[in-house]
C-alpha cells in the first residue's frame, strides 16, 4: 500500500468513527497526559498475574491508558498532510494534485451516498445466514424484494409459475445443494428469498459508485474491437427467438486482477447493437471486483439501453423478480470441474411466458428461479433475434502485454472433455413455446490464440462446443 492509500485508510477510520467513540478516544489521549506524572499504573507482568478477570470495558480502559499522546499528534499530522499534499500514482509514476488529492469531504459525501443506497438494496432479513465463504444471505420477505420498488410492481407480489416450454420434461426438484451457504444445511422459510447482502467494501470496490452493479458497454460480441472485452461464443441469427437453453461447465479460472472477470453465459439478444439493446442474460463469473473474491457465482443480468443506465446484476435494483427460496442469485456456486478430474455442469433456461410476456429464468432440473417482467423490455417485449452462448473475459493489458486471465478451464478447445470448458444440448423455443435443437449454430473467437472455440454435435450432446484459453501466451502476447 503506497502512501495514498494508508493515509486514506487512516482517516476513513477516524472518520467512521461515531461521535461517542471519537469522544472517548481524545478522552484517553487528555486522561493519559492528566496521569503521567503518576508514573506507569500498571505493567504488562502485573496484567498477566492478573487473576481476575476483566470485561471489555476494563481492557478498553487499560489500553487507552497505554497510548501515547503522540497518536493524536500523528492523527492531525496526517490529516493536514492529506490535505495539502496529493497522492502519489504508482500506475502513472507522478502525482496528479488536481485529479489525485485525497478530500475528506468528498469521502464523507461519498460514504454517505453508499450508505443510503445500501439501506435501499439491503432489505430487512427475517434471517440471515453465514456462508463458508464470507457471504451473508439475508432471507427477505418476497413482497419486499428490490423488484417491488419498481413503481410497475409496487403492491404486487411474485406471479405463479406460467407453463414451460413444450418437450421439456423438468422434476422442478433441487437434489444436491450447489452453492456454498446452503451447504450448512440452514435454508430460507418459505415466503422468503434468499439475497446476497452487499457491504460497504462492495461499493468501495467499484470503479464507479454509479456504475456499481453494471455491466460497461461491449458486452455482447459484435466486432473484435469491444473495449478489451474478448469473446469465445456460439450464437444462431436470423429467427424470431422465445427462450434459450444450455448445459455449462463450471470452472474457477484464474483472475489477473481486480478490474479484469471471467465469465461464461448465455445472452437473449433484441435491437440492433446501437443505444436500444435489449438483452436478458444468465450464467456463471469469476468478479473480484463485484465480489471481492475468485470464487465462480451464479448470476443474471439485463439491459434495455446497451448497458447505460437500465439493468444490474442480480438483484442489485429493480427488475428481476425472484420466486425461489433456495437459490440465491450472486452466490457461490460449489463444487466446479476439475481438469482430469470430476465435471460439473448447471443447466440453464430462459423463456417467454406466451400469457403474460414475462421471460422467465429455470436452473437446473426444472427449479424456477424467477422472472424478468416484459415491461422491463422495449424490443424483448416481443422475441429476441439474436442466442448467444460462450464465455467473455476482460483484457485490461496489464504492464502492456496481454492479460493472463483464464477463459473457462483456462485450456484450449481442442484439448477436449475433462481439460477444456463446454456448452452442450444447446436449444431454443420457437414461437409455438415448443423447445427444439439449434439449426445454423455458427461459433467465433475474436482472438483465438488467446482463447478459442470448437462446434460440435452428437445423440447425446445435441450441439455443443468447447472453448476457452489460458490468454496470454507464447501465440498470444
Amino acid at each position: 500500500m503506497g502512501w495514498g492509500g494508508f493515509l486514506r485508510l487512516v482517516i476513513l477510520s477516524w472518520i467512521w468513527m461515531d461521535t461517542n467513540t471519537r469522544n472517548k478516544w481524545c478522552y484517553c489521549f487528555d486522561h493519559r497526559r492528566r496521569q503521567h506524572q503518576c508514573g506507569q499504573q500498571q505493567t504488562y507482568t502485573d496484567l498477566a498475574k492478573e487473576k481476575k478477570p476483566r470485561n471489555f470495558s476494563n481492557m478498553a480502559s487499560i489500553w487507552c491508558s497505554e497510548i501515547s499522546p503522540i497518536i493524536s499528534i500523528f492523527l492531525c499530522f496526517l490529516l493536514v498532510f492529506s490535505l495539502i499534499c496529493p497522492v502519489y500514482s504508482s500506475e502513472t509514476g507522478h502525482s496528479n494534485a488536481t485529479n489525485q488529492t485525497f478530500r475528506p469531504e468528498d469521502e464523507l459525501k461519498k460514504l454517505k451516498m453508499i450508505r443510503e443506497h445500501l439501506n435501499k438494496i439491503n432489505k430487512p432479513a427475517a434471517k440471515t445466514i453465514q456462508s463458508p465463504d464470507g457471504d451473508l444471505i439475508d432471507c427477505v420477505l418476497s413482497h419486499r424484494q428490490p423488484a417491488f420498488d419498481h413503481p410497475q410492481l409496487k403492491g404486487q407480489k411474485p406471479l405463479e409459475p406460467p407453463d414451460r416450454p413444450k418437450g421439456h420434461n423438468p422434476t422442478g426438484m433441487v437434489t444436491e445443494n450447489f452453492q456454498l451457504w446452503s451447504m450448512s444445511g440452514e435454508s430460507c422459510p418459505e415466503g422468503t428469498i434468499p439475497i446476497r447482502r452487499t457491504t460497504e467494501q462492495d461499493m468501495l470496490r467499484a470503479s464507479s459508485f454509479r456504475r456499481f452493479g453494471r455491466k460497461l458497454g461491449g458486452h455482447v460480441r459484435r466486432d473484435t474491437n469491444s473495449d478489451g472485452h474478448e469473446h469465445a461464443v456460439g450464437y444462431v441469427t436470423g429467427d424470431q427467438y422465445y427462450g434459450a437453453k444450455a448445459s455449462i461447465n463450471v470452472w474457477a479460472p484464474t483472475v489477473s486482477n481486480q478490474y479484469e472477470f471471467s465469465l461464461s453465459q448465455m445472452w437473449v439478444i433484441s435491437g440492433s447493437f446501437g443505444d436500444d439493446l435489449n438483452t436478458i442474460e444468465a450464467g456463471w463469473q469469476v468478479s473480484p471486483e463485484l465480489y471481492g473474491d475468485n470464487y465462480p457465482r451464479f448470476f443474471t443480468y439485463w439491459t434495455t439501453d446497451a448497458y447505460q443506465a437500465t439493468g444490474c446484476y442480480n438483484l442489485l435494483c429493480s427488475g428481476f423478480v425472484q420466486t425461489n427460496n433456495r437459490i440465491a442469485i450472486g452466490a457461490a456456486i460449489s463444487p466446479t470441474s476439475s481438469y482430469n478430474g470430476g465435471q460439473f455442469d448447471i443447466s440453464l433456461l430462459v423463456w417467454k411466458d406466451p400469457k403474460h410476456g414475462n421471460w422467465w429464468l429455470e436452473f437446473g432440473n426444472g427449479v424456477l428461479v424467477g422472472y424478468w417482467p416484459s415491461f422491463l423490455f422495449t424490443h424483448l417485449t416481443d422475441h429476441a433475434s439474436m442466442i448467444q452462448f460462450g464465455g467473455e473475459i476482460v483484457n485490461s493489458r496489464p504492464s502492456g502485454f496481454h492479460t493472463s486471465t483464464q477463459m473457462g478451464s483456462g485450456h484450449f478447445a481442442g484439448e477436449g472433455f475433462g481439460k477444456a470448458s463446454y456448452f452442450r444440448n444447446l436449444q431454443v423455443v420457437d414461437w409455438d413455446n415448443n423447445l427444439i435443437p439449434l439449426t445454423n449454430l455458427k461459433v467465433l473467437a475474436d482472438h483465438p490464440n488467446c482463447y478459442d472455440i470448437q462446434g460440435g454435435i452428437n445423440r447425446v450432446w445435441g450441439n455443443y462446443f468447447y472453448y476457452g484459453g489460458p490468454g496470454r501466451n507464447v501465440r498470444c502476447p
